[in-house]
């Protein structure tokens, strides 16, 4: 169980690695609102995450007695990985934030929640990689419930918790994160997502 709790912990280092629509939302909203109204947004992301989870969880899970299916889902999963990194890799610089041409108008602290559900929600990429999670968690098969649950309990708490530095430490991250340095994350974080691909093919084709 506690290795299958820092197995998530480190997942879910890279997911807030990811450079995009998300983080530049947070960020924004800090600088231009305050830290609590951020923290507030971050709530919502963490529940549109949590939905996410349950729905391809309980989905691939329902799915997972018939023929071949796991084999297929292996596959998918980490094509769909490897996808993510070499579109990290792809990325160029980018000049100024930008939200993925999602419009984020002044509102009051109480729709907070509602952006940041909508924001992440509405990112495809986003249920993309929770199916290809949920993939790589059907191959683990001597997890039992308690290792599932530590695992995406670990992604989840360690999600939240970046995503409060980064509110947190919004007005000196507008600084640090320079153009050059978003692309040299993203690189790396591209690299790292199709290794992540590939280990999860390699272990379904030799299971």
């Amino acid at each position: 169980m506690i290795q299958s709790l820092w197995e998530g912990v480190s997942m879910g280092l890279l997911l807030s690695a990811i450079v995009g629509p998300v983080f530049f939302t947070l960020i924004q909203n800090s600088m231009e609102h305050g830290f609590r109204y951020a923290a507030v947004l971050a709530s919502g992301i963490l529940l549109s995450d949590t939905v996410y989870v349950i729905l391809t969880f309980f989905g691939i899970k329902f799915l997972a007695e018939a023929i071949y299916f796991q084999l297929i889902l292996g596959y998918v999963g980490g094509l769909i990985l490897i996808g993510f990194g070499i579109s990290s890799l792809l990325k160029k610089k980018i000049s100024r934030p930008n939200t993925g041409g999602i419009e984020i108008p002044t509102t009051r602290k109480r729709t907070a929640f509602a952006k940041g559900f909508g924001v992440n929600g509405v990112n495809p990429f986003v249920l993309l990689f929770w199916i290809s999670i949920a993939s790589l968690v059907s191959t683990k098969d001597l997890w039992q419930g308690a290792d599932i649950r530590a695992y995406y309990f670990g992604i989840l708490l360690t999600v939240f918790a970046i995503d409060l530095i980064k509110a947190f430490l919004a007005k000196q991250l507008s600084h640090i994160m320079t153009p050059r340095l978003m692309w040299l994350l993203n690189k790396a974080v591209g690299l790292v997502m199709i290794f992540f691909g590939l280990r999860l093919i390699w272990h379904t084709f030799g299971s």
